[in-house]
């Protein structure tokens, strides 16, 4: 074949192959993602904390580390092959890791609508190990559509118990308002921590029958449960412990705080980076610090209705949670918004003297066009008509922490999310002249 006619012939060729993968897509026997390899001009791509992923071609593959790594002691590999008498598996090892990934990914999109009301995901699951590890499982239906599905206590429990078949329905993964007309990864296994972890059959079913259960996205964020990634349990339950000791021990000391302030990690950054600040501007209230690292709304609600103000009166009651409900789960807007109302509920319900200053969510990433800076906006234009000028103030001090023209400066936010100690000047310093009117009423 000459030059000419390849090119027009490759072309031709890659649209036939998605035209019969559309095709059969439609059918009621359901998708094959992988059944020893990908389909046609798909791929399996591997990812890790640092540098760019990679294609898996052969039977393994460990993902190298960029010159200047800050994870010298983490792994990522991944391999294709028999596993535990299954043959043609994909096994993911991670060691110490805090992304661990494999996806189909490169194909044609697939046209999931047909299959969004009854359809499920399957396939076979084997945990070799996960006692200090977590998995999820993904799909993403566009640029903008990130659907993650925890399975990290599930997993845990199926540890050594051999291959297992899991069904989701694919409402696991499609929400209301998302199109699942263009799915480009419909299937990805990730992790985080450490474990080693294998997936085989992968198969769309357009009427199945689920037996794995996912939490209900229309509610999550206002359902009370700890936080329940792998790094945090044990640790996330330990901190909330030692919060009640701690408040416990001032209230003896007859030290009774008269300002809190809640929310994720950013809130505990008040503790570490934040606290030259902090000393400056709030420990003269005694003021005690309740924010845990990777906190979604859902969390800081259990964390309210199981002791952590209980028995204080504080003046005012500062709280700023959402961005994790977007840039973990990447929540409906309203859904997260729900979630800061029912935390609001109860702040009313445990502490009804305590005015709440409610805080925007801070800004996320470097661009104002930015998805997840997008969406914390959208969370704020909701939570803003929670204030009600008695109980509840609103202030928004987003535009203190970005340039005249809406980027982020790694001065203030070296990550783009957490403050430096700079942030947390400005944090401070910003909301001054209203935290000192309320805390004088």
């Amino acid at each position: 074949m000459n030059q000419r006619n390849y090119r027009i012939a490759a072309p031709l060729l890659a649209a036939l192959s998605a035209a019969a993968f559309s095709a059969h897509a439609a059918g009621d026997a359901g998708i094959a993602l992988y059944a020893g390899k990908p389909p046609p001009s798909w791929q399996v791509k591997v990812s890790g904390s640092e540098g760019p992923e990679q294609v898996l071609r052969g039977e393994s593959l460990t993902m190298p580390k960029p010159a200047d790594t800050q994870a010298p002691n983490s792994t990522v590999a991944a391999g294709a092959g028999t596993v535990a008498g299954k043959p043609g598996a994909l096994t993911l090892r991670w060691k110490d890791a805090w992304h661990a990934g494999l996806r189909l990914d490169g194909g044609p999109a697939l046209d999931l609508r047909p299959y969004t009301a009854e359809g499920t995901l399957e396939f076979d699951l084997n945990v070799a190990d996960l006692a200090d590890g977590g998995i999820y499982f993904t799909m993403r239906c566009g640029p903008e559509c990130n659907r993650k599905v925890p399975y990290v206590l599930p997993g845990r429990a199926l540890q050594g118990k051999g291959w297992q078949r899991l069904s989701f329905a694919l409402s696991c993964f499609a929400r209301e308002d998302d199109d699942f007309g263009k799915v480009g990864m419909p299937f990805a296994l990730e992790g985080n921590g450490s474990g080693e972890v294998s997936v085989a059959n992968v198969r769309l079913v357009k009427r199945g029958k689920p037996n794995a259960e996912c939490p209900d996205q229309r509610t999550v964020a206002s359902t009370p449960a700890i936080l329940g990634h792998a790094w945090a349990l044990g640790r996330w339950e330990a901190r909330h412990q030692q919060k009640l000791d701690d408040i416990r021990k001032l209230t003896v000391a007859g030290k009774s705080p008269q300002l809190v302030f809640i929310g994720d990690s950013i809130t505990e950054g008040w503790e570490t980076t934040g606290l030259p600040v902090w000393k400056r501007y709030y420990e003269q209230y005694h003021a005690v610090g309740l924010g845990f690292g990777g906190d979604h709304t859902e969390n800081v609600l259990w964390r309210l209705q199981h002791g952590e103000v209980d028995g204080i009166e504080p003046k005012v009651a500062v709280l700023m949670i959402g961005t994790n409900n977007t840039g973990d789960r990447q929540d409906d807007p309203k859904v997260t918004a729900a979630g800061v109302k029912a935390i609001l509920t109860e702040l009313r319900t445990r502490l009804p003297r305590t005015k709440v200053l409610l805080l925007a969510v801070f800004p996320r990433e470097e661009q104002p066009s930015a998805h997840l800076r997008r969406l914390n906006e959208s969370v704020n234009a909701l939570i803003s008509g929670y204030a009600d000028g008695r109980n509840v103030f609103y202030a928004n001090i987003n535009a203190a922490l970005v340039n005249p023209d809406g980027t982020l400066s790694r001065d203030v936010m070296p990550d783009l999310l957490h403050l430096s100690e700079k942030g947390y000047d400005i944090w401070a310093r910003t909301l001054e002249p209203g935290l000192k009117k309320l805390l004088s009423e």
